[in-house]
């Protein structure tokens, strides 16, 4: 699964797209001028009706845009949520302006489409940051998600917390501007958003519409496998995407560890979770991950063949469970 090769501006075109203090107050007095665009943004984002389903490209980076939207088009899918950053990038950052409207004109000729996308996003004056979103903004895409935020322990929890503030609320002007929302993905562990409380002190003063949450259901369980539900009824109003993956617990004496299984084999608990979204009205797409054998750790040298028909098998079987719980829940 090689990427072909692409063409295009290299080096000397990879121009920093820095946000002076005067461009931001500029953006800030400006925003009601961006409130069409939002209006139409969030009306979109939280339409009726089922929402699209989109695969986590992350498996599948080394393929090329068209490889891939046929290959997920093929396994049913609704769309792709590209990878838009470094790690395992299927666009590169530096090469966005070029590549995003490629990748998503792929997905569009396979009938797919681009909703949602994933960043490593954390600074609004990041030196690709505004031409990520803008490009991503001109290719209809409607929410993104950002990247991952580590605490300070010298300055401790609560101070870096504080520290983080003004940069998302930089970040969520700059969203307006462009009418697209950016989401924090909670994420199992020691970074922010592992305990869900640490998000809602990030978003609660912030406009919905352009800053919230990704709320992802197995790292919500991993951290909180009775309390989720409270979580999820705080962070409700700034939820305007998800991601859903599926996990079991491996037990030692005094240690646990984590498998990633998939969806609807693993422990969490799929029937109340999706009872609990259709009560608070969440909406937005949907990001399927496929974190477990043959898509990561796989044992043994699969050929490419083997490896596509592995992932075309595990694939329609995860799509599937998800609509059956769609269906049973819309």
């Amino acid at each position: 699964m090689k990427q072909e090769p692409t063409s295009g501006p290299t080096g000397a075109n990879r121009s920093a797209a820095v946000l002076t203090r005067r461009d931001f107050v500029a953006r800030v007095a400006l925003a009601g001028a961006a409130w069409p665009l939002g209006r139409r943004a969030e009306a979109a984002v939280n339409a009726g009706g089922a929402p699209v389903i989109h695969f986590f490209s992350k498996p599948l980076y080394k393929m090329s845009y068209r490889d891939t939207a046929a290959f997920v088009a093929e396994c049913g899918f609704g769309g792709i949520d590209y990878t838009v950053r470094e790690a395992q990038g299927h666009v590169l950052p530096e090469r966005v302006a070029e590549d995003l409207p490629r990748a998503v004109e792929a997905a569009r000729a396979a009938g797919l489409k681009v909703e949602m996308i994933t960043t490593d996003i954390t600074d609004p004056r990041g030196p690709h940051t505004e031409k990520v979103l803008r490009a991503a903004a001109g290719q209809g895409v409607k929410v993104y998600r950002l990247g991952n935020f580590n605490y300070d322990l010298k300055l401790g929890v609560w101070q870096t917390l504080e520290k983080l503030k003004p940069a998302l609320k930089e970040l969520a002007a700059l969203n307006q501007s462009l009418g697209i929302h950016g989401a924090i993905q909670n994420h199992a562990g020691t970074r922010v958003g592992g305990a869900l409380w640490d998000l809602y002190e990030l978003v609660r003063e912030a406009d919905p519409r352009w800053l919230g949450v990704q709320y992802d259901i197995r790292h919500a369980v991993v951290e909180g496998a009775q309390s989720w539900p409270v979580t999820l009824r705080l962070l409700s109003p700034w939820i305007r995407c998800l991601d859903l993956k599926d996990f079991k617990w491996q037990q030692a004496p005094g240690k646990a560890s984590i498998e990633n299984v998939p969806l609807g084999e693993g422990v969490v608990p799929l029937d109340a979770y999706f009872k609990l979204v259709r009560e608070l009205k969440v909406s937005g797409p949907i990001s399927l991950h496929f974190e477990y054998p043959p898509f990561e750790r796989a044992t043994g040298t699969p050929t490419e063949e083997e490896k596509r028909a592995s992932f075309a098998a595990a694939m329609r079987k995860d799509l599937q469970v998800l609509q059956q719980f769609l269906a049973k829940y819309r």
